[in-house]
């Protein structure tokens, strides 16, 4: 006679232990001990191993049947509560989901933005419009419009980027409008060539500041990259002079640094521009006493600036005779 336990007397015996489950971890305790390693159903199955041919093919489906509805009997009633159990946790926290997620960290502008917004914000308080205008040039607009001919020694301080593509190929508004289709197109070496383009496009009386990206070829260091940020200025008007530029920049500086800033200005070259200029501000670290920031002198140079050069002029059409003007640039 059979050793076996009947399949329904187990399933019986096993019932009485689910219908104790209240919570999800006595469900989990109520499966180890069905279910489990060494569990009541996990031993019967055992004893399968040692049984004759006839007892498997009565006992085994039989068996593998309960398991299987054991099983789900756990899974469903392991679902339930535990739906049932994050319910009251959520009523006994009273958490409102009408109320906003937390908001994001948005973290900081970049340095450089902190700095050309400010720059543009001053010289917009001193009438100035904020102009923009494209990074790939033409020789024409970085140079020849600058009077900077082509044998200039200037062109070597520049290190250009030469771009191998015809104007076609780039089908870019701004070049179209030049006289010559063949000219080399670049990547612009400093923001001036903006300043042609407004005068081209606008007449005087005309007061912009221009930020941006500027590309030469330079080996990178602490000092020098081969892309950095400029900024240049330009004002186009009747019967302006160097006072009128000393006294712009010296209320810039005073605006940008302390009230207390002295600025001066010494002779120098540009070929866009003449007579030119170093503007140098007194430094704010010592107060002109000197120190290391300002390597003992008292002075930091500043930028560079002059009075428009009239073939600047005669490059986009306006009078030199009538209009006069003055222009400025700073690394950012």
């Amino acid at each position: 006679m059979s050793q076996l336990p009947d399949a329904k007397s187990l399933e019986q015996e096993y019932q009485s232990i689910i219908e104790g489950v209240q919570t999800v971890e006595s469900a989990t305790q109520a499966r180890v001990k069905l279910l489990g390693r060494k569990g009541l159903l996990t031993e019967v199955l055992k004893q399968l191993g040692s049984a004759s041919l006839e007892e498997k093919k009565t006992f085994g489906p039989a068996y593998n049947s309960l398991k299987n509805r054991l099983e789900q009997q756990l899974s469903e009633i392991e679902r339930r509560m535990g739906g049932a159990e994050r319910a009251k946790e959520l009523d006994k926290d009273t958490f409102d989901i009408t109320l906003p997620g937390s908001p994001y960290l948005r973290g900081h502008f970049h340095p450089l933005s902190q700095v050309t917004d400010s720059l543009v914000s001053i010289f917009r308080s001193l009438g100035f419009v904020c102009a923009d205008g494209p990074e790939i040039e033409s020789e024409f607009y970085n140079f020849d419009a600058l009077n900077i001919p082509k044998d200039h020694p200037a062109r070597d301080m520049h290190d250009t980027f030469y771009l191998d593509v015809a104007h076609e190929q780039l089908a870019l508004p701004h070049l179209s409008d030049f006289q010559s289709g063949n000219d080399p197109i670049i990547l612009r070496t400093h923001t001036s060539p903006v300043q042609v383009h407004v005068m081209q496009k606008y007449p005087p009386p005309i007061a912009i500041v221009v930020p941006g990206r500027v590309y030469r070829h330079e080996a990178q260091d602490a000092t020098h990259s081969a892309v950095f940020h400029q900024m240049e200025g330009l004002v186009v008007d009747e019967n302006l002079s160097f006072a009128d530029l000393k006294g712009t920049l010296s209320r810039f500086a005073q605006q940008f640094f302390a009230p207390t800033v002295k600025t001066r200005f010494k002779p120098s070259f540009f070929p866009f521009t003449e007579p030119s200029a170093q503007m140098d501000v007194s430094c704010w670290q010592c107060s002109g006493g000197g120190c290391p920031k300002c390597k003992q002198t008292g002075w930091i140079e500043l930028l560079g600036a002059g009075m428009v050069h009239p073939n600047v002029f005669k490059a986009v059409d306006i009078d030199p005779d009538k209009y006069t003007g003055f222009a400025f640039g700073m690394g950012i």
